[in-house]
């Protein structure tokens, strides 16, 4: 297995640059099935958004993709899809993907060869949390897949975008803490029920702020995650949203979802230290996508989003001074603590 993680740590470094770091860091008891539980979501999703095909060649593969998975999970012979295609689209439109994502695509097989050396237990976790993950995006497919910047189409309600976060990012929460507490901290004394709530709501958080950054560049794809029905009662169509002289208008309901994603990474805060203090390597992975993602949402907050050309993104060198300061921190638990503890959302303008 050695040969695989080692592969599959290479493969992490080409599609990720911030949570790389992140699954490095987490100890050798529950690296490698989070690692391969990422990769295989991430090939997923670069599935599910390669526009250069047809949705329903899409939807195919994505079913291939989780048939693999269940049966290499369950110990069964499986054979691999041929993704030849997809990975060329890659290469083919940079802006339908990364060299990255392409390599994934075409190395497939280390990241579903992983899973013959985990548990009959971790196996199970990570087949339902994919299982999760894929059916969120084949929903997302049919809802989208058609679109395009002359034919936007957006979620309905704030239900709908809060089924669609829990989809493909709160139940990753679940799955993190499931694994953790199996390997990591069996035997703390932890109240489960809200360390479970607040996982989810960690990971809705984090899928938000995604959203709230990324969305000039989703509605030129056709794709508006800002509910119609909310939008309407600003006197607003997906539509205006591409022009970024609609910022004003927009503001106090885009301000509303900045409170909304920092609320749900404050709950992500308070999951992270309730978890043993002995336990820093875990609690470091919690800790630096909640401070990343607190930071851009800051970003957000005074800047014009519907501008496309001012795109949110930390610098490599503001990832490494935030992560430093963590670890300097860490002996220090009250300094540390407040660390996360944020300014209240409402004040984020």
């Amino acid at each position: 297995m050695a040969p695989a993680h080692s592969e599959m740590q290479d493969l992490l470094r080409q599609v990720s640059r911030s949570f790389y770091l992140t699954l490095r860091i987490l100890p050798r008891p529950i690296n490698r099935q989070l690692s391969c539980a990422y990769l295989l979501a991430r090939a997923a999703d670069t599935i599910a958004d390669t526009r250069l095909l047809e949705v329903r060649h899409r939807q195919e593969a994505l079913l291939q993709l989780r048939r693999c998975i269940q049966d290499a999970c369950e110990g069964r012979k499986t054979m691999l899809p041929d993704f030849g295609e997809l990975a060329k689209a890659q290469k083919a439109n940079a802006s339908e993907g990364t060299f990255g994502e392409r390599v994934l695509l075409e190395n497939l097989g280390c990241a579903l060869h992983a899973l013959s050396g985990f548990t009959r237990e971790d196996c199970r976790e990570i087949c339902q949390v994919l299982n999760t993950i894929t059916r969120g995006q084949e929903l997302d497919l049919v809802r989208f897949g058609a679109c395009s910047i002359e034919r936007i189409a957006a979620l309905g309600t704030d239900e709908d975008l809060d089924d669609y976060i829990h989809c493909v990012a709160g139940c990753v929460g679940e799955f993190w803490t499931r694994m953790c507490r199996a390997h990591v901290f069996p035997k703390a004394a932890l109240d489960d029920a809200i360390l479970l709530k607040n996982s989810v709501r960690f990971g809705k958080g984090l899928q938000l702020v995604n959203i709230l950054r990324d969305l000039p560049g989703d509605l030129r794809q056709g794709r508006c995650y800002i509910p119609e029905v909310r939008l309407s009662e600003y006197g607003l169509s997906p539509r205006h949203l591409l022009d970024a002289a609609a910022m004003g208008k927009f503001r106090p309901l885009y301000d509303s979802y900045l409170r909304q994603a920092a609320d749900h990474l404050s709950a992500g805060w308070q999951y992270t230290v309730m978890l043993p203090f002995r336990c820093a390597r875990v609690r470091l992975a919690c800790a630096w996508p909640i401070l990343i993602g607190m930071k851009t949402l800051a970003r957000l907050g005074g800047g014009n989003v519907l501008d496309g050309r001012e795109r949110i993104k930390l610098s490599r060198a503001e990832l490494r001074r935030l992560m430093l300061r963590s670890l300097i921190l860490y002996p220090f638990p009250q300094a540390w603590n407040r660390c996360g503890y944020f300014s209240p959302p409402a004040k984020i303008v």
